[in-house]
C-alpha cells in the first residue's frame, strides 16, 4: 500500500518500494553487515546474498496510518557483534526513513540469516 499525503501544491504518493529501497541502502550503509538476504531463504537451507543492484529485497515495509515497520533479513559478517550490528541498522534506518520521507517509523525489525566471513580487499 503506497502512502498518499495532500498539500496545498496536490498529492505526494510514495510507494512502499521506494521506502523499501531507502531501508535497504542505509542498512548497507552499517558496520558489520555483509548483505541482505531474501526472506524465502530456507530452500535446503541456502541463504541468498543479494547484491547493491536490488536494494529493496530483503526488506518488507508496512505502511499504517503514516506509520511505518520494517523489516530486514540481514547477513552479518563473521568476528563482529550481532547485537552492535542490528543496533546499528535499526538506528540507520530509521534516520533514513524519517528523514528522507517524513513518516514516523514504529519499528525496524531486524532478523539475522545468517553470518559470512566477508571478504578482506
Amino acid at each position: 500500500m503506497s502512502q498518499v499525503t495532500v498539500n496545498e501544491f496536490g498529492r505526494i504518493i510514495v510507494a512502499d518500494d521506494a521506502i523499501a529501497t531507502i531501508a535497504g541502502a542505509a542498512a548497507l550503509e552499517s558496520y558489520g553487515l555483509v548483505g541482505m538476504c531474501s526472506r524465502s531463504r530456507l530452500k535446503d537451507n541456502f541463504v541468498e546474498l543479494l547484491g547493491k543492484e536490488n536494494l529493496s529485497r530483503g526488506v518488507e515495509v508496512t505502511v499504517n496510518n503514516d506509520r511505518v515497520i520494517v523489516d530486514l533479513y540481514i547477513i552479518v559478517s563473521y568476528g563482529t557483534k550481532i547485537s552492535e550490528v542490528a543496533q546499528n541498522v535499526m538506528e540507520t534506518v530509521k534516520y533514513a526513513v524519517e528523514n528522507l520521507i517524513g513518516l514516523h517509523v514504529d519499528q525496524v525489525n531486524v532478523n539475522v540469516q545468517g553470518v559470512r566471513v566477508s571478504q578482506v580487499k
